[in-house]
């Protein structure tokens, strides 16, 4: 496998990953390889699929590199397939059936490179009654059961953006899967298909609850738990000015410095472990928290063990104190954003370049993969405008997630 080219530092410095473009999981998961450093060719297709923003702003798209490819036109395939013939790891996030019909398929890279890691990213995964049908985030989390434990329990289900399906049982259950593969490969010369479906990764972040439900230690319905909810020293509640504060004093040394720093409340001491006291001990926290402002409160409990901080916006995140100071969020082309994550001793990894513009490295990547095709003729449409830069939604051929 040729290794050489990857502009990249870090951890996978000197694998080659090419991304057939998507939406969501597909581009995140792409995103984390690329910010460990691996060398990222984004395969975008003329008008094709992306978020309804500016590609600039789609930092999922950083620290990797674009070519224009019409995998419809005769000799699209073609350019693909030279590609993955120099690749590590190729990423899709077609429908079951979509990528096989368009000649990129599993049977036709690994023809070409037998030690390929090919990885499906899909909503319901590659078989299945569910399999061809269109899904979004919300779906899928919807029958794992993940999405019906949380909120509370006279109101629908609370919907956490699109980040436990997309992103959790998504994106990084395809890197594990992926760099598990890309190990094997290496050690036996043989490539093989990750079918990553969000509905098994989903499913599968809630090993533990499951073990609770079966050993009677958690009740199969909203806010009734420890960690659901439930219990009054493991929630949110909000402040004088409108804002919000997080507890988590689960422990009984955590919740003793909890309620001593919030007043008021000692003859509640012994309520930790009687939940028939439950109800008046939420009330009585509820209108202590209310009878101050997050700022207040903040300064009540910074410093402490008991496991309490302030409810942030986006917009508030990247000034907080502790994330200031790890470097959590940084500034690169203009747009604050998470810095890369986890972070290594002996091979650090950095935010590069602003996200990838579609086709903008064609000529580069031809270059540095060996790959003179992509210059060919009619290969590179002129740049676009600002206004046909934003991307449209997805087509009936994408794995809708």
């Amino acid at each position: 496998m040729i290794m050489a080219g990857t502009p990249g530092h870090g951890p996978l410095s000197g694998v080659r990953v090419v991304e057939l473009a998507g939406i969501g999981p597909g581009p995140f998961a792409a995103m984390l390889l690329a910010d460990l450093g691996a060398d990222v060719v984004r395969v975008d297709r003329p008008g094709g699929p992306g978020l309804a923003i500016d590609p600039a702003y789609d930092v999922t798209n950083r620290n990797k590199r674009s070519v224009l490819v019409d995998l419809k036109a005769p000799d699209g395939p073609a350019r693909v397939l030279d590609l993955a013939e120099r690749a590590d790891i190729l990423i899709e996030g077609n429908r079951p059936g979509v990528a096989e019909r368009l000649g990129v398929g599993p049977a036709d890279c690994h023809a070409r490179n037998p030690r390929l890691v090919y990885g499906r990213m899909t909503g319901w995964g590659q078989e299945g009654p569910l399999a061809h049908r269109a899904g979004h985030d919300i779906a899928y989390i919807a029958v794992t059961g993940a999405l019906g434990m949380i909120g509370r329990p006279d109101e629908p289900p609370a919907v956490p953006a699109n980040l436990l399906g997309d992103y959790a049982g998504g994106s990084l259950y395809l890197v594990v899967g992926v760099l598990a593969a890309l190990h094997h490969a290496r050690a036996t010369g043989a490539g093989q298909v990750v079918d990553a479906a969000i509905v098994d990764g989903t499913a599968h972040l809630a090993a533990m609850i499951h073990g609770m439900v079966a050993a009677g230690g958690w009740q199969d319905r909203r806010a009734a738990n420890l960690l659901d909810g439930g219990c009054p020293y493991y929630g949110t509640y909000e402040t004088a000015d409108g804002g919000h504060m997080a507890v988590g004093a689960l422990e009984p040394q955590f919740y003793a410095e909890f309620l001593r720093l919030l007043g008021g409340l000692d003859d509640l001491a012994d309520a930790r472990k009687d939940w028939t006291r439950w109800g008046e001990l939420r009330e009585r926290v509820a209108a202590r928290f209310k009878a101050r402002t997050r700022e207040e409160w903040t300064a009540v409990f910074e410093g402490s063990d008991a496991c309490v901080a302030p409810v942030l916006s986006l917009g508030e995140a990247p000034h907080h104190p502790h994330l200031v100071a790890r470097g959590t969020f940084t500034d690169h082309g203009g747009i604050t954003q998470p810095a890369p994550a986890p972070r290594f001793s002996a091979t650090p990894t950095a935010v590069r370049t602003a996200p990838a513009r579609p086709g903008a490295d064609t000529v580069e990547v031809a270059r540095d993969w060996a790959v003179p095709a992509l210059l060919d003729d009619g290969a590179v449409p002129a740049a676009p405008d600002d206004d046909a830069a934003i991307p449209t939604l997805p087509d009936d051929d994408k794995d809708t997630v």
